[in-house]
């Protein structure tokens, strides 16, 4: 009896140790990385507004880790302890620069910002690391610049003998934190005007620009027209955009097009101008160049 109690009692024994041998066994397993997980994130481009084409080349950082991608899938060769990470993916265009999740938009000469960035596309979300475990991410790219134009209606007697219009728009926003999406550093842009001179639109003035967005308190044009032969002398023109662009940081792969009318023009010198009840209009006839 002794001996088969002691026989018995083994074999259990050893069937026991074999069974939690087995499940420790299978549960290290379940990847080649038992103490850290593994990341492959997919980039989806569907949201970037018509004519505008996939960028070459996207980045992706996680942690201290930062990689490079021309393809649709990144899988980075890092592994990751377990614990919460911020996942952020974007490219970078001309005139914008991307550190950590900020974008700021380069310096142009005359103390403005660049006013024509190229198409920054941006994710920025939050991943959970487990140990043992692959993550199949999706980056869901969203576009981050907006174009924006301006079209100017002038009026009155020395309508005809404008030669140029030179202005800035202030209050664009020159860094965008797009974890967040913070807005911020108000700056100016240069706007350069040209003269429409065919279609319905012909005798207009336009400018179009590129922004990450508005910020700060106030919009506001600030232009300077000059004349033919320098009769009249060059005029002044002010105007508030705030509330047109109160919506710009929305919808930013629609591009606005917003029309005024400079309600006259000087028949003297000393005049200064201003547009007010700026309206969004079809900016399909106006051929505007950045």
């Amino acid at each position: 009896m002794k001996t088969t109690t002691r026989h018995t009692t083994t074999t259990l024994a050893l069937a026991l140790l074999l069974s939690l041998g087995g499940c420790v066994k299978d549960e290290l397993r379940d990847t080649p990385h038992p103490d850290t997980g593994k990341i492959t994130v997919t980039a989806d481009w569907t949201d970037r507004g018509e004519g505008v084409d996939i960028p070459a080349e996207w980045t992706v950082t996680m942690g201290g880790y930062t990689g490079t991608e021309t393809g649709a899938t990144h899988s980075p060769d890092c592994l990751f302890n377990p614990g919460g990470y911020t996942l952020a993916a974007y490219n970078t265009p001309d005139g914008i620069a991307v550190s950590g999740t900020t974008a700021a938009v380069a310096a142009a000469d005359g103390g403005f910002i660049e006013n024509a960035p190229g198409w920054l596309f941006t994710s920025a979300r939050e991943v959970e690391i487990e140990a043992d475990t692959d993550y199949e991410l999706t980056a869901v790219m969203r576009r981050q610049v907006r174009e924006l134009t301006l079209v100017i209606e002038p009026a009155g007697d020395a309508a005809d003998r404008i030669e140029a219009i030179e202005g800035a728009l202030s209050g664009a926003a020159g860094t965008l934190d797009f974890a967040t999406g913070v807005h911020g550093a108000p700056s100016d842009v240069e706007l350069r005007f040209t003269k429409i001179t065919s279609g319905d639109d012909a005798g207009k003035w336009t400018a179009t620009v590129r922004l990450l967005g508005v910020a700060g308190g106030a919009q506001r044009l600030t232009a300077t027209l000059t004349y033919a032969d320098g009769n009249p002398r060059p005029t002044s023109l002010e105007s508030d955009l705030t509330a047109a662009l109160g919506g710009f940081n929305d919808a930013k792969t629609e591009p606005l097009t917003l029309g005024g009318t400079l309600a006259d023009t000087p028949g003297e010198a000393g005049f200064s101008g201003e547009i007010a009840g700026w309206e969004e209009v079809d900016g399909g006839d106006v051929n505007a160049e950045i």
